[in-house]
């Protein structure tokens, strides 16, 4: 009702407007609605969305045995952080500007190689403040949702060597985390480890789903029960 009164208030003092002057009203500026209380149930709503279609992703990831490790090596995947969107900034510093707040560059005016930031990390909960340097730069690490190796075991070994490096690279597959819990989770999936922080695990193991399901990537028996367990209890 409030909002009703609030239309039909506009509406009158629009028509009052263009009645008597055209120049006022191209000059009016309306007050917004009041939707901020709306944004919170319409986050909630996209993410409950998010997970409904991992799920449904899920049904199209393949199961199968773990294949040997055998000639894996990090450089399969290119030597280093790359720049596949040819944006002049390579994947690493890319993911530490989107997932950092309160950034600083090594050169205001080409702002690429990230200084300082804070990081809110989403496996464990904690607050980092993070500073680029010989032994700072290592408590934020970037991490492959999908560990690399995990991929190889599952299908990546039979790719060419671009697309190990598009998917070693890829955002969707790359998440700022805290450096010891990152070196902890290594290359073990769903299965095995869990972020230590619950909350996160629903938007854990959708990133997850959505990787593997963009790259045919396939999961183990295990995996893929834990996964359907933890969607299915986030919807």
């Amino acid at each position: 009702m409030r909002l009703l009164r609030r239309t039909i208030s506009l509406f009158a003092l629009v028509s009052t407007l263009a009645l008597s002057s055209c120049s006022a009203l191209e000059n009016l500026e309306l007050p917004p609605l009041p939707d901020a209380q709306a944004a919170p149930a319409s986050t909630a709503a996209e993410q409950l969305e998010s997970y409904a279609e991992s799920l449904e992703l899920l049904n199209e990831v393949a199961v199968k045995g773990r294949a040997p490790k055998t000639g894996y090596e990090r450089s399969k995947f290119g030597k280093g952080w790359k720049d596949p969107d040819r944006n002049g900034c390579d994947a690493r510093n890319d993911i530490l500007a989107r997932d950092l707040v309160n950034v600083t560059y090594k050169s205001a005016s080409r702002p690429c190689v990230v200084l300082s930031g804070t990081f809110d990390d989403p496996y464990t909960g904690k607050t980092i403040q993070f500073q680029r340097g010989q032994q700072t730069s290592t408590a934020v690490q970037i991490d492959h949702v999908v560990a690399l190796s995990d991929a190889w075991q599952k299908g990546a070994q039979r790719w060419d060597a671009e697309t190990r490096l598009e998917f070693a690279n890829d955002p969707l597959n790359l998440l700022a985390s805290d450096g010891p819990t990152n070196a902890s989770k290594g290359d073990k999936d769903a299965a095995s480890w869990l972020p230590p922080n619950k909350s996160f695990r629903c938007a854990y193991v959708s990133r997850q789903t959505q990787v593997k399901a963009k790259y045919d990537v396939w999961m183990t028996k295990a995996e893929h029960a834990k996964i359907k367990d933890i969607l299915t209890s986030c919807i």
